[in-house]
């Protein structure tokens, strides 16, 4: 009888960690920009502050990639195959294709940072919504809108940006996306992305 209690209590701690290791954090915008505008030193430099303030927050043995697209490469395809959870265990989508539908689950209560904060979203002062994704809505690349590859941090280039909390000028669908709302004006530095309302944030996904 003890034998078979104590096998029974052993599955139950199994399946309490499996459970508890799912709910891990595998998505969060960046608390903070690289300090640069948009030039994130491209795709390696912007995989490695995903990668920095995930371990800073105690999040270990995932690879994290962010979701920016290029050129050449589709934010959409960077990310893995999901399911993402945030910092407070609150899942975002399931999967590539639920993300980029209506039924993902990112708004200003959910996109949280890596540390589970929220991020000033319209209305908070400063205004942080514009989060860097240089992708349409359905995560494939717009060319001309990346930054140069996320390496200018000047007065040319744009980067396509969307509003992590939902909300714009109105109630059209590129007010409210989450991933391609509106090119950022004036360039790509740091005091351009602020003027529209943003910080040089970014989307960092668990891609194993």
């Amino acid at each position: 009888m003890k034998r078979i209690l104590l096998m029974s209590a052993l599955l139950l701690s199994g399946l309490s960690a499996a459970s508890a290791q799912d709910a891990t954090m595998s998505f969060f915008v960046t608390s903070s920009g690289i300090g640069k505008g948009a030039n994130l030193g491209g795709l390696a430099g912007a995989d490695a502050h995903c990668q920095s303030l995930a371990e800073a927050a105690g999040s270990t043995g995932k690879t994290w990639h962010a979701y920016l697209s290029t050129k050449d490469v589709d934010a959409r395809d960077r990310i893995g195959q999901g399911p993402w959870v945030n910092a407070k265990g609150q899942k975002i989508a399931d999967d590539v294709a639920s993300l980029h539908s209506d039924a993902n689950n990112i708004n200003k209560e959910t996109a949280l940072d890596e540390k589970g904060n929220t991020i000033n979203g319209r209305g908070d002062q400063p205004n942080k919504h514009d989060i860097l994704t240089g992708s349409k809505p359905d995560g494939t690349r717009i060319a001309d809108q990346t930054c140069g590859d996320w390496t200018l941090d000047g007065t040319e280039g744009a980067a396509m940006m969307g509003h992590h909390d939902r909300m714009g000028l109105d109630d059209s669908a590129a007010a409210k996306s989450w991933n391609s709302s509106h090119a950022s004006r004036g360039g790509c530095s740091q005091e351009a992305l602020k003027g529209t309302g943003g910080d040089a944030l970014f989307y960092c996904f668990a891609a194993n």
